[in-house]
């Protein structure tokens, strides 16, 4: 199994490019046994969502 450490790398990661299916495995598996990179999955993609929606009303 992954460490916390180890799925922050790959969900940073993820944001750049797609996941092997191994990588994408170990991901959801740790997902669904760890409350806190959960936690840091969500946080991402908030941070992800709002820095794409100033880009938008930039434009």
């Amino acid at each position: 199994m992954m460490k916390c450490r180890d799925i922050a790398f790959l969900l940073s990661e993820s944001q750049d490019r797609s996941l092997s299916l191994s990588e994408s495995i170990q991901l959801r598996l740790h997902l669904f046994m760890c409350q806190k990179c959960t936690h840091f999955s969500h946080q991402l993609k908030v941070i992800r969502l709002a820095s794409q929606a100033q880009k938008d009303d930039r434009k």
